[in-house]
C-alpha cells in the first residue's frame, strides 16, 4: 500500500466495517471545521455537488468550507452509512446550525462519494434540504468539535 502522505486509508474496495469507518472519519473531520484539514481527504481535483454550489479542486473546496463555516454557527454533523460497493459510498446525514440571527436549522440530505486508490475522495455528490427549528428542538448535544462514541447517531435518534 502506498503510504505517502496523499493516501487516506481505508482505501477501497469497501467492506461494511472499513466502510463504516470512513463515514466517521469524514463526520469528524467535518465537525473540526478545519477547511485545511478537511480539504485533505479530497483528491486535487475533485469534483463536488453541494446545492447548487459545483467546487473543484482543493483550493475551491477550502474557499467552499470557509464559507460555509462563517455562516453556518455551532455546526454539529452525524454521517451515516447508507450502501457501498467496491469504491463507492452513500451516506445520510444531517447537522445542526444558527445563522447570524441566531435563527436554528437542521439541514438533512444524502452524499454519494466515489474514491480513488488511495483512498481521497474524487468524487463527492451532496443534495441537501434545511428545515428551521426551535434551539429547544436540537438533539445534537455535544462540546464543538469530535461527537462522542456514546452520542446517539442519526437512527438512534430516529432522524
Amino acid at each position: 500500500m502506498n503510504t505517502s502522505p496523499e493516501t487516506r486509508p481505508p482505501v477501497s474496495p469497501f467492506n461494511h466495517e472499513t466502510a463504516a469507518k470512513k463515514v466517521r472519519l469524514a463526520e469528524d473531520g467535518w465537525n473540526s471545521r478545519d477547511h485545511e484539514r478537511v480539504a485533505l481527504a479530497y483528491t486535487i481535483d475533485s469534483q463536488w455537488r453541494n446545492r447548487a454550489e459545483f467546487p473543484v479542486g482543493r483550493a475551491q473546496i477550502v474557499e467552499f468550507l470557509k464559507g460555509k463555516w462563517a455562516k453556518e454557527h455551532e455546526y454539529r454533523l452525524i454521517k451515516e452509512l447508507w450502501a457501498f460497493e467496491d469504491n463507492h459510498i452513500a451516506v445520510r446525514f444531517a447537522y445542526e446550525w444558527h445563522n447570524d440571527a441566531n435563527e436554528w436549522f437542521r439541514s438533512y440530505g444524502n452524499e454519494n462519494w466515489e474514491f480513488d486508490q488511495n483512498g481521497l475522495m474524487q468524487k463527492r455528490y451532496a443534495s441537501i434540504n434545511d428545515l428551521p427549528i426551535k434551539e429547544n428542538e436540537r438533539k445534537f448535544h455535544w462540546p464543538l468539535g469530535r461527537r462522542p462514541d456514546d452520542h446517539p447517531g442519526l437512527s438512534e435518534l430516529g432522524l
